[in-house]
C-alpha cells in the first residue's frame, strides 16, 4: 500500500479513536492561548485507555520516522502537560533520550527549565499534543536554545490551523501535524458521527484565524 494511502487510513482510524473515547467536545472553552473556541480536543484523556494511547503514541513513531527522520533527532522534548505522556512513551520507542520543558524555571535546585540531560549542540525535536497558537512550543523552543540545544522540527498529533505554523516559522522552527482539525472534522462528518452544523462550528473556527 502507499505511503500515502496508509497515512490516510490511519488518520481515519485516528479520528474514530478521538471520537470514540469522548475527546471532541463542543460548547464555550477557553483554551491555554487564552482564546476562545466552540470545541475543545481533550487529548490528556488519551492516556487513560492503554489501547487508543498506544494506537496514537504508534502514530508519532511513524510520523517522525516518515516526517522528520531519526538521523535530525538526538533527543525529544516533551511539553507540559499533555504533551509529556505521549513524548515520553515515543522517546522509548525510538530509544532517544527524553527530556521535558517546564512551564517556568525552578526557584530552587539548579533553577532549570529543562528537565533532562541535554548537551550543547544536540538536535531535541519538540513533541506536543497539539498546536493552536504556537507560543507554548515556541517558549520551549526558546528553553532548549538557552541550555545550549539546537531545534529546528516540533511534532504534534493536531494542528488546530489557528496561526501556530506560521508563528513556529517565523521563529525557525518547522511545524509536523499529523492531523489538521479540518481533517478530523471532515472524516467525523462522513462517518456521520458529527453533525452540518458542528462540522461548521468547526471550520469557521479555523476561517476566523484566516480572515
Amino acid at each position: 500500500m502507499p505511503l500515502e494511502k496508509k497515512n490516510e487510513g490511519l488518520k481515519i482510524e485516528v479520528a474514530k479513536v478521538l471520537d470514540r473515547i469522548g475527546a471532541l467536545k463542543f460548547g464555550a472553552f477557553k483554551l491555554t492561548s487564552g482564546k476562545m473556541s466552540p470545541y475543545y480536543i481533550d487529548l490528556r484523556i488519551v492516556p487513560s485507555f492503554p489501547d487508543s494511547f498506544q494506537r496514537v503514541c504508534d502514530c508519532y513513531v511513524r510520523f517522525i520516522k516518515s516526517e522528520v527522520g531519526l538521523g535530525n533527532v538526538d533527543r525529544i522534548a516533551g511539553i507540559p502537560v499533555s504533551g509529556i505522556p505521549f513524548a515520553s512513551v515515543v522517546a522509548l520507542s525510538l530509544r532517544k533520550p527524553f527530556l521535558y520543558v517546564r512551564g517556568g524555571a525552578r526557584h530552587h535546585g539548579r533553577e532549570r527549565r529543562i528537565e533532562g540531560v541535554i548537551a550543547p549542540g544536540n538536535h531535541v525535536l519538540l513533541l506536543d499534543d497539539l498546536v493552536t497558537t504556537g507560543l507554548s512550543l515556541v517558549k520551549a523552543a526558546k528553553a532548549i536554545v538557552a541550555e545550549g540545544g539546537v531545534v529546528s522540527d516540533c511534532v504534534v498529533l493536531i494542528d488546530r490551523q489557528e496561526g501556530g505554523r506560521e508563528k513556529l516559522g517565523k521563529s525557525g522552527v518547522c511545524l509536523h501535524a499529523f492531523l489538521s482539525i479540518t481533517d478530523i472534522a471532515s472524516a467525523l462528518h462522513e462517518l456521520g458521527t458529527i453533525d452540518e452544523v458542528q462540522l461548521k462550528t468547526i471550520l469557521r473556527q479555523v476561517k476566523k484565524k484566516s480572515d
